[in-house]
C-alpha cells in the first residue's frame, strides 16, 4: 500500500493540534484508521517529523537458492501438481514449511506458471457440450 502524502498527514496533524477533537473523531473525519492517527502523532512527538518512514530492509526470501532449486525440480518432475501438493513435496525434501501463497510467489518469481491439466478440461467441456446440444435439439423438436 502506498503511504499517505505529506500534505494529507499535515492536515491531520494541524486539525489535531487546533484541539477540540479526539483521535477517534480525527480518524473518522479523514477516513483513516485510528492506528494510523496514533502512529502519526507518536512519530511527531518523538521525532518532530511526520514524513512516511522509509523501509530500509526488505524481508528476506523464505527459500534460499538450494531450496529454490529443489522447488524447480519438484515442478519439473510433477508439473500437474497443485500448490498444496508442491508445498507438501517441498516439506518432505527440505524440511521447510511454507504457506501455499508463498509457494505461488516463489513460482512467479522463478517465472513458472501452473497450468491446468488440458486433458481434464477438454473432457469436461466435451461432456457439457454434448448435454447442451442434446437439450437444444430436444427443445427445437418439442417447442412447447
Amino acid at each position: 500500500m502506498k503511504a499517505y502524502s505529506l500534505d494529507f498527514r499535515q492536515k491531520i496533524l494541524d486539525t489535531y493540534l487546533k484541539g477540540g477533537i479526539s483521535q477517534r473523531q480525527l480518524a473518522e473525519r479523514f477516513c483513516v484508521t485510528l492506528g494510523f492517527v496514533e502512529k502519526l502523532l507518536k512519530q511527531y512527538r518523538e521525532t518532530g517529523n511526520i514524513a512516511p518512514k522509509v523501509r530500509t530492509q526488505q524481508t528476506p526470501p523464505k527459500l534460499n537458492s538450494q531450496q529454490l532449486n529443489v522447488l524447480q525440480e519438484i515442478v519439473e518432475a510433477k508439473n500437474d501438481a497443485t500448490l498444496s501438493e508442491i508445498r507438501e513435496l517441498l516439506k518432505e525434501k527440505t524440511g521447510i514449511t511454507i504457506g501455499i501463497s508463498t509457494v505461488d510467489r516463489m513460482l512467479k518469481r522463478m517465472e513458472i506458471s501452473l497450468k491446468k491439466n488440458i486433458a481434464r478440461r477438454r473432457k469436461r467441456y466435451s461432456k457439457s457440450s454434448i448435454i447442451k446440444i442434446t437439450v437444444l435439439a430436444a427443445n427445437t423438436r418439442n417447442p412447447g
